[in-house]
């Protein structure tokens, strides 16, 4: 019998301590420590706080890349396969003048032909920098109507209105200023693109895809 207990023993208080184990332990949160209303947040002052909101377009810096994406975004939301009310197509909605000038004849190989998109950007902010080379020169860093000036700026304002018009508008401080159909002017065009960085960009005569 004794043996019997000595056996036994080690097994009935290893299953008394088990079913503690499983037993669900009900903890009391102190008053204290209780949220029962909404409280608010204070995110710290100068820093970024990100949202699960979907922010458009992607923020890439102030570098190169981040100028002809948000270029794009303004013109087109990025969609290389569209063609507005005026008829400029793609993703920089081009005009097929301004093409031809490249050495594109072709709209609809253009249209679907996101590379050749990407190389006729490319070859315009060269040919546009060349145009405008004097006027970065005088104006880079001066303020027009309260507007600073700089190369993004206007470059970005002769891919809307061509570097002719964008140099009259330096040269006249902001007197005349063009809008594109949609009503979108020079001088806002130097507003939202002023400050990035486009110094890689080398300026070319005539450039051609």
């Amino acid at each position: 019998m004794r043996k019997w207990i000595r056996l036994t023993s080690p097994l009935i208080i290893a299953l008394i301590f088990c079913s503690y184990a499983f037993m669900p332990s009900k903890v009391e949160v102190p008053k204290s420590l209780k949220v029962e209303e909404p409280v608010a947040v204070l995110h710290p002052k100068n820093q970024v706080v990100f949202s699960t909101a979907i922010i458009a377009p992607p923020f890439l810096g102030t570098s190169y890349i981040g100028f002809k994406e948000a270029l794009a975004f303004k013109e087109s939301q990025g969609n290389y396969f569209t063609t507005n009310t005026l008829g400029y197509l793609g993703k920089y909605q081009f005009g097929i003048g301004t093409l031809q000038l490249m050495g594109v004849y072709d709209a609809a190989h253009f249209l679907n032909n996101p590379a050749l998109q990407e190389k006729a950007f490319q070859a315009n902010i060269a040919r546009n920098k060349w145009i405008l080379r004097r006027d970065i020169k005088r104006f880079d860093g001066k303020k027009i109507g309260g507007i600073k000036v700089t190369e993004s700026g206007m470059l970005a304002a002769a891919h809307l209105a061509g570097a002719g018009n964008v140099k009259k508008y330096l040269r006249s401080y902001g007197g005349y200023d063009v809008k594109d159909g949609y009503g979108t002017t020079i001088a806002g065009y130097m507003r939202k693109f002023s400050g990035y960085d486009v110094s890689d960009v080398a300026p070319m005569r005539n450039a051609k895809i």
